[in-house]
């Protein structure tokens, strides 16, 4: 099996005004890095911990899970369209996370809808293949496979390329 790693980095900014590590009055900010030597800047969601102890222009935990479960549905998706035949020009995804609670009684993320917008080349799958293609992704995916919510994929008509 595979191995993937991430670097984060935190460290308790002086400069914050009134910045108390045991009052809970600190900074969320923190960086996550990849390989290959990409960055993100991180912090906890502005909705879990308010300005200024959470940055709005950083990346949150449950963003970062929504999108990752929208970029592996997207990767499989693209591999069995064209193992299908089916040429993708085109695919745009607006995720959406749900937290609420969850069957244990814990918080978390209950429902993940994605709602692909796909645009074809040449010759578009039918409805009930598109749909097909998606269960086909979704199964497959490592990351749907990993969360207990449910993850769920709204399916616009499809939309072939004017060439």
């Amino acid at each position: 099996m595979s191995r993937h790693d991430a670097t984060l980095d935190w460290s308790l900014d002086a400069a914050v005004p009134d910045a108390d590590f045991l009052a809970g009055r600190y900074s969320r900010a923190h960086s996550i890095g990849f390989d290959g030597g990409v960055g993100l800047p991180a912090s906890s969601s502005p909705s879990v911990v308010r300005p200024p102890w959470s940055k709005i222009e950083a990346a949150d935990p449950e963003e970062m899970l929504v999108a990752s479960a929208a970029s592996c549905h997207m990767l499989w998706f693209l591999d069995f369209a064209k193992h299908a035949g089916f040429a993708v020009r085109r695919y745009h995804d607006e995720p959406q996370g749900v937290m609420g609670k969850m069957v244990d009684g814990s918080i978390g993320i209950t429902r993940i809808t994605l709602r692909p917008q796909i645009v074809f080349g040449g010759e578009a799958p039918t409805p009930a293949v598109l749909d097909a293609l998606h269960d086909k992704a979704h199964a497959a995916c490592n990351i749907a496979n990993s969360l207990k919510g449910e993850v769920e994929v709204e399916s616009p008509p499809v939309a072939a390329a004017t060439e």
